[in-house]
């Protein structure tokens, strides 16, 4: 069972507690945003600690698949009613890729961090570099890599942390976290941002809310989904997809799941591997979900080079083959063919199902919706609760758009991610619904919102 309690300084209590024991590892390595400064400095810790007032700080950065982002947090340093606030305070994004794109050359890792960490420097204290806290923690993108190749992996970890021991604050560890712990963690952040674990009480006092219910979560990575809500009571236990987790002293039974391979980029690439493979032609090939009139030419190993592919991987497959894929716009045929990234059959029409033959009891309450899920709908001009048939029509309206139109109606254009917001409409249709199960009346209880 996951246990967050009453805060501590992190130097004393979640960072010492990781060369301690597997479990308090599960309870601290990382959460993705605001609330990852409570996990870490809320551990219990026996040995109580008088702090002078003032501030402390903390620094994380989220190692996602496709960017790295760089966060800084303060806190209260003497303790207010036991509980752990925290606020963020500053964010920077790493220039270029995530880190698991430096697997050959994982030299060139701390290259990109020193822009944001100059920044860092200039919004802490000087004098309290050393006493703050900072921590990396890496997403599905390293998974993969780790799966891929464990000694690129290991490279790319060794050379972070080389760099950070140089830094003026008080490294402790960089890790790539578990699946089911990203689902967790994105599940924590939605709720605390959401005020839904404590509220200040008429005498200012930090309390648990009164029939408060929590959101759910749903998260669109570059290389994997999660989902995670709270479960009811009766569901079953004997399942690791049910977590129990302990927050300010109250018990929440959750669904958490992750799919690995189905992030939005991998997703592509695997849909990409599909037209190739089904295509009579392999150099040249129509692709429904790009605008029409748009042409471009893509190699063999952007496709075929990830794990999340390889099954796909043709026998005479050469990293260095171009292939040219031409977009005919077609909303209707692009639907059709991003439901083959799914097996929903597998299911065998249980209710109890997502699709791959997933575990997952019947949604319910709220969610809001993150990462690629509010930058797809953005795009539509969509954001915050909106109902099915608004993103249906909304779809269909951008994907039958001609290539030239599409700078015109895009705020900020950029052909990598112009070219695919068809394919990822599409997609996140059917994960919300097919997969997941909302329907045309729970569709509006999503919240697409964009990460603080």
């Amino acid at each position: 069972m996951f246990t967050v309690l009453t805060r501590q300084p992190c130097e004393q209590a979640g960072f010492k507690a990781l060369s301690r024991t597997p479990a308090i590892i599960a309870l601290v390595v990382l959460l993705l945003s605001v609330v990852v400064l409570v996990a870490i400095t809320v551990i219990q810790f026996h040995h109580k600690e008088v702090l002078l007032p003032g501030l402390k700080y903390g620094v994380v950065l989220d190692a996602g698949s496709s960017r790295t982002t760089v966060y800084v947090y303060q806190w209260p340093a003497e303790k207010e009613n036991n509980t752990g606030v925290v606020s963020q305070t500053f964010k920077c994004s790493v220039k270029g890729s995530g880190i698991s794109s430096y697997g050959k050359n994982p030299q060139d890792v701390p290259k990109a961090f020193e822009d944001c960490m100059q920044k860092v420097k200039g919004q802490i204290p000087a004098h309290l570099h050393r006493s703050t806290c900072i921590y990396l923690g890496a997403t599905a993108g390293m998974r993969l890599l780790r799966l891929q190749n464990e000694t690129a992996a290991n490279e790319v970890l060794a050379s972070i942390q080389n760099y950070f021991k140089s830094q003026p604050f008080d490294f402790r560890g960089a890790q790539i976290i578990s699946g089911q712990e990203e689902g967790i963690y994105g599940w924590i952040t939605a709720n605390y941002l959401m005020g839904n674990f404590l509220e200040k009480n008429l005498w200012h006092m930090w309390v648990h809310p009164n029939g408060v219910e929590t959101t759910g979560a749903l998260d669109l990575g570059g290389a994997s989904t999660q989902i995670s809500f709270a479960a009811g009571e009766n569901v079953g236990l004997n399942t690791s997809h049910i977590m129990k987790v302990s927050l300010y002293g109250y018990v929440y039974t959750l669904y958490t799941h992750s799919f690995q391979c189905y992030g939005r980029n991998e997703a592509e690439k695997r849909f990409l591997a599909i037209l190739h493979q089904n295509s009579p032609t392999k150099t040249s090939i129509i692709n429904p979900c790009y605008p029409r009139n748009y042409v471009t030419t893509l190699t063999g190993g952007y496709i075929f080079d990830s794990l999340c592919t390889a099954d796909l991987r043709p026998g005479n497959y050469d990293s260095d083959d171009v292939i040219t894929f031409e977009g005919t716009g077609d909303p209707s045929l692009c639907r059709e063919k991003v439901a083959f990234l799914f097996d929903f059959k597998a299911c065998h029409d249980q209710e109890d199902c997502s699709f791959d033959g997933v575990y997952q009891p019947k949604v319910k309450g709220a969610f809001v919706a993150f990462a690629g899920f509010y930058y797809t709908a953005s795009a539509f001009n969509l954001s915050g609760s909106f109902s099915l048939n608004a993103f249906n029509s909304s779809t269909w309206d951008f994907c039958s758009e001609s290539w030239s139109q599409l700078p015109l109606l895009l705020p900020r254009f950029d052909e990598v991610y112009a070219r695919s917001y068809c394919f990822s409409a599409h997609y996140i249709y059917h994960l919300l619904v097919n997969g997941y199960r909302f329907t045309e009346e729970t569709w509006p209880q999503i919240h697409f919102k964009k990460e603080e």
